[in-house]
């Protein structure tokens, strides 16, 4: 069994990545004891928006306090930090969908930015020992060549981008001004069961069992860094744990491929033609290549992914086949926004 960590709440766990990093932490909790504020299973905060479903976290659901909440109504957010008053916050809670992003950036602001603001300020009121920030390698920009350090300079390109660029920028300065406990995980592109389906793979296996061909963005020569979730929310539990107040953690897998690269392996998994895709307008502001140096990460914490791509595609293509009811379900929703776009 694991060991017992403080009271832990996690924002945003009914999330893709936020659930993976609960399930982790459910997984070896005794039923009888999973109320406990001893208990390893968090408290859930989540606004459950359309990319939320509390299916992902599986039957300790029912066994752990869960509030619907939107991290920027300041009243009841508040509120669950006076009852609850978690000596951990992990924070997933946010807007991520870069498309979304170039349509409307309000959204990704307001929760983003103004809703950070409003969980460090609940957080040092309480008295929280230990803030983990969750981010994005987006943040950093793109580079053609070479890694990118938890030193270099934030450059982001897209609203979203911008948006949790100014997140991270707004824990540091609470870090520097207040002494407050925080740290910052900047990861890379995730993949693996129960992602909602506007991200590229599971969208391009929607797109698939709908009969569809898939949409590649520009020549599909934009480079990304790919990470099964599993293995990203034990990085995030390894800095946590042993990451030191104040740093910024990379966390990623060293495992770069073109996205028509990752279109086609799709492709042959669902046993379809390697060409059946189709290239469309490119991404306004695309950035061309994301990778980062996760040798602190590694070096502090003593985390290194485990899961290969290829293995990893492969476990998330048998998941969604399994599961093609849930993802289907997902179908109406994301063509009537690729509709509007």
């Amino acid at each position: 069994m694991r060991e017992k960590l403080p009271k832990i709440l996690i924002t945003g766990a009914a999330g893709f990545i936020g659930s993976a990093f609960f399930r982790l932490l459910s997984r070896d909790c005794p039923r009888r004891a999973i109320k406990s504020s001893k208990g390893t299973v968090p408290i859930v905060l989540d606004k459950l928006t359309y990319a939320a479903d509390l299916k992902r976290l599986e039957c300790a659901s029912n066994l752990c306090n869960i509030y619907k909440v939107d991290i920027c109504d300041k009243k009841s957010l508040l509120s669950v930090f006076e009852k609850e008053r978690p000596a951990i916050v992990v924070n997933f809670a946010a807007e991520t969908h870069v498309d979304r992003s170039i349509i409307d950036p309000s959204e990704f602001l307001k929760t983003n930015v103004i809703g950070t603001q409003l969980l460090l300020d609940c957080a040092k009121k309480i008295g929280t020992k230990r803030f983990l920030h969750i981010s994005t390698d987006e943040v950093y920009g793109d580079i053609l060549r070479g890694k990118f350090r938890e030193g270099y300079p934030l450059k982001p390109n897209s609203p979203y981008a911008a948006s949790k660029a100014a997140s991270d920028l707004l824990v540091k300065s609470y870090v520097r001004t207040y002494g407050f406990p925080a740290l910052i995980i900047r990861a890379c592109n995730n993949y693996g069961p129960w992602q909602y389906p506007e991200k590229l793979i599971p969208y391009a296996i929607l797109r698939v069992l709908n009969g569809e061909k898939i949409p590649v963005y520009g020549k599909g020569k934009n480079v990304r860094e790919w990470l099964y979730v599993e293995d990203c929310a034990e990085g995030i539990l390894a800095v946590l744990k042993r990451g030191r107040i104040g740093e910024v953690y990379n966390i990623g897998s060293e495992q770069e491929m073109e996205n028509i690269e990752v279109v086609r392996m799709l492709l042959k998994a669902l046993g379809k033609n390697k060409n059946d895709f189709e290239f469309v307008k490119d991404r306004p502001g695309h950035d061309l290549r994301y990778s980062l140096d996760t040798s602190k990460t590694r070096k502090e914490t003593g985390w290194s992914p485990k899961i290969r791509f290829s293995k990893g595609l492969d476990l998330t293509v048998k998941w969604c086949l399994e599961n093609k009811s849930w993802l289907l379900g997902k179908h109406k929703e994301i063509a009537a926004f690729y509709k509007k776009r």
